[in-house]
């Protein structure tokens, strides 16, 4: 009976480390990608290889140039790699034409951009109401007021784009980002146009929603405070993945 038990301990420890290890949200499998030039092919990114857990938050970082933003658009399926293979929850963007790709963010992908993206003649709801309509929610109108108020715009709510300020634009693009409740979030320089101290409370307010909502969340970032307070650091230099680390503090 001793050794049964300890065999059985044994299979079920070794088919929860299987769960964790195999739980990813995003796989990069030998990602490379290049532009043709008068002297040939020029590649800005080079045999990337990454898996990023489900739930967990990741910041990618490097100088400008490094393939930051490319990365990150091949991993929101809005570009197709030269080479390798890009997998999205348990689906590939590579097995999907353009409308199956759109659908498929429209569902289960958020977006955070650094010049929040909003449609200027469309008010704070009416840009958060958005992405709700498009999946056909009968309560898009409160859904997008109950978001807003989570993202502290209640009294801003029949705003303009040109009527907020940048902290307050980014709440409503925020507020926007998890209107369909999204499996993950991208996010492009989400700070990059705030002062500091609008930065730090959309950087807080992202966390917050993010353990809401158990999203796993992508970042691109040149705040090096901002990286430090993710799960993972993954450094690109040239092109190339340099360094996967987990950061010196994570104090959220």
């Amino acid at each position: 009976m001793r050794n049964l038990n300890t065999i059985l301990n044994h299979i079920t420890a070794s088919y929860v480390n299987f769960v964790l290890m195999n739980n990813w949200a995003l796989r990069m499998d030998g990602i490379g990608k290049s532009y043709p030039t008068e002297n040939g092919e020029l590649w800005v990114l080079k045999d990337i290889q990454c898996e990023i857990q489900a739930g967990s938050i990741t910041s990618i970082v490097g100088p400008s140039g490094s393939g930051k933003t490319t990365l990150l658009g091949l991993s929101a399926g809005l570009d197709n790699p030269s080479k390798g293979r890009v997998e999205i929850l348990d689906s590939s963007w590579q097995d999907m034409n353009e409308d199956q790709r759109a659908k498929f963010r429209s569902q289960h992908i958020g977006f955070v951009f650094q010049n929040f993206e909003l449609i200027p003649t469309l008010t704070a709801l009416e840009n958060v109401e958005i992405p709700l309509h498009l999946l056909g929610q009968k309560n898009a109108t409160q859904r997008a007021k109950d978001l807003l108020t989570q993202v502290g715009l209640a009294q801003r709510l029949n705003h303009y784009p040109t009527q907020l300020s940048g902290g307050e634009q980014q709440r409503v693009a925020i507020a926007r980002a998890f209107a369909n409740s999204p499996k993950i979030l991208f996010a492009d320089e989400p700070t990059g146009n705030l002062d500091e101290d609008s930065g730090d409370n959309i950087e807080q307010l992202l966390f917050n929603l993010n353990r809401e909502f158990g999203t796993t969340m992508v970042l691109v970032t040149h705040n090096l405070q901002l990286a430090n307070r993710t799960d993972r650091i993954i450094r690109l230099k040239g092109g190339k993945l340099i360094a996967d680390e987990q950061p010196v503090t994570q104090a959220q």
